[in-house]
């Protein structure tokens, strides 16, 4: 088929109806992205900059559209939809500023009769594969680094997030981008795949399911391109005695269940110290029970539908699998009146009494669920943290500095938080380890995977 739709989960209708790329668009977009590469990688870093700063502005003169345009797609909450843009701009705001520094050759220590020093080079065209829980956030991590270092970036945004894909090309247009640095393109999996096979291809950022990235490594196997990958999490919260429970209530429950639990860097499992065990569930069932699950165009609902009915449908069988095998569910789904079998529509769940040998406690479920579980001590909890195969983020709430590194040094994560989780601080390395990918975006580090370094060795002194 040509054609796709993008069904809305809000109520199940056609919001959006585009053309697939032919082989033949896919094959002319590559190509003008190397020949406008070329030019653009010689423009200044102020340059670019100040291209990549009037397209931020685009984003933020708009942000009420495209939250609309953002709801309608994937279901966020209209109440929560603007935060992408503010997100999106923060990001990029942050690596503009300091791209002049992080992409500055490197000077080496001074030798006699010698000019030595590294610069870094754009790697040529960028493939961004971006997914639709959060369309903007996750893209920008690389479109605004990948521009900044003098790439081309083609992006192939998800079926569900079209919409996304044409508002960059529309921001960076007005902002008085080249044609063909940045172009996307709408494309099935066998055309992404055609894109990652193609000699003129440099560097592909992903972001999206384990399988997904297995499937970006063995297309681009044999070409020698480095590639990013940003997959699954299963993140972990550990809650200590001398925690602040207020705190870590308010904050585990909005990383538990903020867009519907559809964030690949949510708290999916929480561990309690025994002590604080019992207020802690409290206070949290307590809390989640005030959710409001409804439309996401309605402003009073905090909790939206799931992107498809499949997506809730695998949720319910996760936690009736857990209950199945002695987990204690402790909300009344049909409290929640928008909650319906075959709908993308899900209440949320919290369950106790769970354990390790429950796929809700160690498989991905992308969902507004979560497991708690009592634990005697650190050492029970850095275990269970890192009994995953996973590895994206972990958060502790305590009062203890010292003791949340001493934690934070034992877990195997990519990002360590304390009293605090589900955030991405554009000035620090975004990055996983073991089934949550590899490669790294945000901060001056982020500039190393889109670049390459070219020695100078220069004797100046015959």
């Amino acid at each position: 088929m040509n054609t796709f739709k993008t069904i809305t989960p809000v109520d199940d209708s056609v919001y959006v109806e585009r053309t697939f790329a032919t082989d033949a668009g896919i094959d002319q977009a590559i190509q003008q992205a190397r020949q406008a590469q070329r030019n653009w990688r010689n423009a200044t870093i102020s340059e670019r900059a100040a291209i990549c700063s009037r397209a931020v502005d685009v984003f933020v003169d708009n942000k009420e559209d495209i939250a609309r345009e953002l709801t309608w797609q994937m279901g966020r909450p209209i109440a929560f939809a603007p935060g992408e843009v503010a997100g999106l701009e923060e990001r990029a705001r942050y690596m503009i500023s300091v791209a002049d520094k992080s992409l500055a050759p490197e000077q080496i220590e001074p030798k006699p009769g010698f000019d030595r020093y590294i610069r870094h080079e754009a790697v040529g065209v960028v493939f961004v594969v971006a997914p639709w829980n959060y369309p903007y956030l996750t893209s920008v991590n690389a479109i605004i680094p990948a521009l900044l270092a003098g790439n081309a970036v083609i992006l192939k945004h998800s079926v569900q997030t079209p919409l996304c894909a044409e508002r960059y090309f529309a921001a960076f247009a007005e902002a008085g981008l080249p044609e063909g640095v940045f172009q996307y393109l709408h494309t099935t999996h066998d055309g992404a795949r055609r894109i990652i096979q193609s000699s003129e291809i440099d560097f592909v950022a992903f972001t999206g399911s384990v399988p997904g990235g297995r499937s970006v490594e063995q297309s681009s196997a044999g070409r020698f391109i480095n590639v990013g990958l940003e997959l699954g999490g299963k993140d972990p919260a550990y809650v200590r005695h001398d925690a602040n429970l207020e705190h870590a209530i308010e904050t585990t429950a909005d990383g538990a269940f903020f867009n519907s639990g559809q964030s690949c860097c949510g708290i999916e499992r929480i561990y309690v110290h025994q002590s604080v065990y019992e207020p802690f569930v409290e206070g949290f069932v307590g809390l989640i029970r005030q959710y409001r699950l409804g439309r996401p165009d309605d402003p009073k609902t905090t909790l939206g539908p799931l992107v498809k009915a499949s997506a809730a449908d695998f949720v319910r069988d996760q936690t009736a699998s857990a209950v199945a095998a002695g987990a204690r569910a402790h909300i009344d789904a049909s409290a929640f009146s928008m909650d319906q079998t075959d709908s993308p529509y899900l209440a949320p769940q919290v369950l106790t009494d769970v354990d390790h040998s429950m796929a809700v406690m160690t498989e991905e479920s992308f969902g507004p669920v979560v497991g708690i579980m009592a634990v005697d001590d650190d050492a029970q909890a850095i275990g269970l943290m890192n009994d995953s195969e996973f590895g994206l983020t972990a958060c502790v709430f305590t009062t203890d500095v010292d003791a949340a590194v001493q934690i934070g040094d034992q877990v195997e994560t990519g990002t360590w938080f304390m009293n605090r989780c589900d955030y991405l601080d554009p000035a620090l390395a975004w990055t996983g380890v073991k089934n949550s990918g590899r490669g790294c975006t945000l901060s001056q580090l982020g500039f190393d995977y889109l670049t390459r370094p070219k020695s100078y060795h220069l004797k100046t002194q015959l």
